[in-house]
């Protein structure tokens, strides 16, 4: 039984990189139920009304999605069901029951074109059957929920899971040198510093029902390209006696994917500084300790 004080939090994703770490670091103030995939399928609305509808929920925090980017190219239905129509249920059932909702969005709602840091009413314009997927859970949630907060964020790097830090690690075992793209920007981002933006947002949002709402982006300080991204992974790597390749840079031309990546995926935090007094910090310090953090343990390899 939780203390009176103790406020239940509805997580989805709770496997995934962010939501890990919005488990592993949720103050006491905050129980979070995780269920996991066998437990709740995202494709079904009624499921997600019933669990709603079932315990007093404080708030709902939605870090779940269908994230094979040149999969869902081919798996349109799917990708849609978990990224669009899941998030349009948890709208639904988080309103009827005056709660908030927290839903993790992506830069690739965005096509990339614009020569700037993106901000959060920039036209939104997908190119791929991902992003449009991620684009109809925000239009989704923004329609059947006035208190929601929807945080768009990009290029997510954590010690766990599967993300870029680990596999150039991994590779970097087996490969002298490593081709990777130079024509793409965008800032890495800790897994750590949005669940930590998460909770930050969680906790007004349960405290005072006139907290800010919208859209908002949040991503680390900085910029990179994936090959400048790389370079730094293994200079950092090197410092730690890890293995390090030469990297070479690449234009996108001479990586073809199914799924069409944004050349800029470059978001601005300033919104969220404003209202939540949340400011992010270097790239290169988060990831630093994520690289340090696996050169400790030595786990490299996805799961």
């Amino acid at each position: 039984m939780s203390s009176p004080d103790v406020r239940q939090i509805l997580l989805t994703g709770g496997s995934g990189q962010v939501g890990a770490e919005i488990i592993r670091l949720a103050p006491a103030q905050f129980q979070i139920v995780a269920p996991s995939r066998a437990q709740l399928d995202l494709s079904d609305a009624a499921a997600i009304s019933r669990l709603v509808a079932s315990q007093p929920w404080a708030a709902v925090i939605n870090c779940a999605a269908y994230t094979a980017v040149d999969k869902a190219e081919s798996d349109v239905v799917t990708a849609w069901a978990a990224n669009a129509m899941g998030p349009a249920a948890f709208a639904q059932a988080t309103a009827q029951a005056q709660i908030p909702l927290i839903h993790i969005s992506t830069d690739y709602v965005f096509d990339g074109s614009k020569d700037g840091f993106y901000v959060e009413d920039d036209p939104v314009a997908p190119i791929g059957v991902y992003g449009a997927s991620k684009e109809g859970g925000e239009q989704a949630v923004r329609t059947a929920n006035p208190r929601h907060v929807i945080l768009r964020t990009a290029w997510v790097v954590s010690p766990h899971g599967a993300n870029f830090v680990k596999t150039m690690l991994r590779l970097a075992e087996s490969r002298p040198e490593l081709r990777v793209v130079d024509d793409q920007r965008g800032c890495p981002t800790s897994a750590t510093d949005i669940a930590q933006t998460v909770l930050t947002v969680l906790a007004r949002m349960v405290a005072d029902p006139e907290a800010p709402t919208g859209a908002y982006h949040f991503v680390n300080e900085g910029e990179a390209s994936w090959c400048e991204f790389a370079r730094e992974i293994f200079r950092m790597a090197g410092e730690r006696g890890l293995t390090t390749p030469a990297v070479h840079a690449i234009p996108t031309s001479e990586y073809p994917t199914p799924a069409r990546r944004p050349a800029n995926s470059r978001l601005d935090a300033g919104k969220l500084r404003r209202d939540y007094g949340i400011t992010p910090r270097p790239w290169r310090v988060a990831v630093e300790e994520i690289v340090a953090t696996l050169a400790a343990s030595g786990q490299k390899q996805e799961p």
